[in-house]
């Protein structure tokens, strides 16, 4: 059996890919390339395509004995979802129904789904519960919950299993330095307070100091990635035992300031990195952090690194690598 991850080279789908290839699965990897970087994946088999595609989904699925689908090939940017809405149902909601149709075609029962925590929108708890009302407040939340009640639905009817994966911010880099981080434009604050260091800014940019948290500036959930990509190997193996649908929250349960990760990045680098107060910016909750009592519970999952371990796997990535 093989397991096939689409987007498998970006960001977190390049670390999954390289988890698996670890537990000894034979992956193969489809990726457009239109944010992924080949150079990141190390696979036999490597797919230069769209999941909007059915003929090369057709294909794969045909030449592999595919068991399980690990879906992260969506757009994923807040801000580019609101002014661009077309591009984000078509390649997110579009892509999802060409392949779970496919699914259905070569008999593929299970998928794995990397969805996101902006499906909530404005929280009414904290931390954010599954059974939380989910009101998206962008496109791109829109869109992740879209696919998710698609995927409800292609169970109901087809008995297409799936785990619906939701987390906030994905950060770090693997402990070899040799896959991380690449966006361009990066919008992460992480990578972009290490910008600092590698003299590719002069200073960072703090919105909003009057925030009701304990220094005034917003908290987030930062995840390592190798901790996601862990929770989505626990994802295929309880849905290869189970074969039972659910979702889960990956949070770590506290939350991160502004003001934490730019003193621990400090820390980490050595270097003073300038930080300026700017106003808060319109939309940005004050406290945005998930629960993963559930997860911890059924799946056994819970992070093993912290914000330290964060920021120094991706200072390690950052500075040492030239194709930046």
């Amino acid at each position: 059996m093989s397991v096939l991850i689409i987007g498998g080279a970006g960001y977190i789908g390049s670390h999954t890919v390289k988890l698996f290839q670890e537990r000894g699965l034979d992956v193969v990897v489809l990726d457009n390339l239109s944010t992924g970087h080949r150079e990141l994946v190390d696979v036999e088999h490597f797919y230069e395509g769209d999941c909007r595609d059915s003929e090369i989904l057709s294909q794969i699925f045909t030449n592999h004995n595919i068991d399980t689908v690990v879906h992260f090939a969506a757009l994923s940017l807040v801000g580019v979802s609101m002014t661009n809405p077309y591009d984000y149902y078509h390649n997110n909601v579009y892509g999802a129904i060409i392949l779970l149709g496919e699914m259905v075609k070569h008999n593929v029962k299970n998928i794995v789904f990397s969805s996101t925590a902006a499906v909530y929108g404005e929280p009414n708890n904290i931390p954010i519960m599954e059974e939380d009302p989910t009101f998206p407040t962008n496109p791109y939340g829109e869109t992740k919950l879209a696919m998710e009640k698609m995927m409800s639905w292609f169970d109901t009817a087809y008995g297409i299993k799936y785990v619906a994966l939701r987390y906030f911010n994905a950060a770090g880099a693997d402990s070899s330095g040799k896959i991380g981080e690449l966006h361009q434009p990066e919008t992460h604050l992480i990578p972009l307070i290490l910008q600092v260091p590698l003299g590719k800014r002069d200073q960072i940019s703090i919105f909003g100091t009057d925030y009701p948290t304990d220094d005034g500036t917003c908290v987030r959930d930062y995840i390592h990635v190798n901790d996601l990509a862990d929770a989505h190997f626990l994802a295929f193996q309880y849905l290869a035992k189970d074969k039972t649908s659910n979702t889960f929250n990956l949070g770590n349960g506290k939350g991160f300031s502004v003001l934490e990760v730019i003193d621990t990045a400090r820390k980490v680098t050595g270097h003073p990195i300038p930080a300026t107060e700017e106003g808060r910016r319109p939309g940005d909750p004050a406290v945005l952090v998930a629960s993963s009592q559930k997860a911890e519970k059924i799946l056994g999952w819970k992070p093993k690194l912290q914000l330290e371990d964060i920021i120094s796997s991706a200072w390690n990535f950052h500075k040492n690598n030239k194709i930046l």
